[in-house]
């Protein structure tokens, strides 16, 4: 019953992140960090994603970037986090905007995109080619980048096939990028009423909390 439910909530998320008729401006930490340089002894943490990392619905101090600035300002750590998630956005989408996003020095990439694409039922090659575009552009960049690659679910009436292709897909990047790899960013979230808004989509504050320590699980060895 319990993998029924989660299926359902989980095409039901997807709908939702790909269905955002208008997307929301990127958080206005990335605005920040265009026209103010970071201080000399900071480093920069870029979560370069669609509405989970926009913290939808929420203000972006609850979403779990700005929860993973809490973590690191406790343990009193040089890095500051940079929240450049945006609703509704495709693999193709952050393709075409992470040129705009590498003008921020960074030290770390969290890449969290793809569920849109699964909802649209796009190829998969075409998803990872989009993926691998923007991590090939990162480390062109920044070559001397850490990446965290934020693995996704695709939902199940896709069909089997396209699902596990698309599970797999995350790690098979990650392995060839060098990169660190959370298996699924919506771990003990997905499903699960009481940490989801309303629409029993998108994390609510207790669920993003939730997200925030399966993110820094991994991240943390990037530090």
């Amino acid at each position: 019953m319990k993998r029924v439910l989660f299926a359902a909530v989980l095409a039901a998320f997807l709908g939702a992140c790909g269905g955002d008729s208008a997307k929301t401006p990127a958080t206005k930490t990335v605005g920040k960090a265009e026209q103010t340089p970071l201080p000399v002894s900071k480093k920069a943490i870029v979560f370069f994603g669609n509405s989970l990392t926009a913290a939808y619905q929420l203000s972006p101090e609850q979403g779990f970037p700005a929860l993973i600035q809490k973590k690191i300002d406790a343990l009193n750590l040089a890095y500051t986090c940079i929240n450049a998630g945006l609703s509704g956005e495709t693999t193709a989408d952050g393709a075409n905007r992470i040129d705009w996003v590498l003008r921020q020095p960074m030290d770390v990439f969290v890449l969290e995109l793809g569920g849109n694409d699964a909802l649209r039922g796009l190829p998969i090659a075409e998803s990872k080619k989009n993926l691998q575009t923007i991590l090939d552009k990162v480390k062109a960049a920044r070559p001397n980048c850490k990446i965290v690659v934020a693995g996704m679910l695709a939902p199940p009436n896709l069909g089997k096939a396209y699902a596990n292709a698309f599970r797999t897909m995350y790690p098979l990047l990650a392995k060839k990028n060098g990169a660190l790899l959370i298996p699924f960013l919506l771990d003990g979230v997905g499903g699960i009423p009481d940490l989801n808004l309303e629409d029993g989509i998108h994390p609510n504050v207790e669920g993003h909390k939730i997200v925030a320590e399966t993110v820094w699980n991994v991240l943390k060895d990037a530090l």
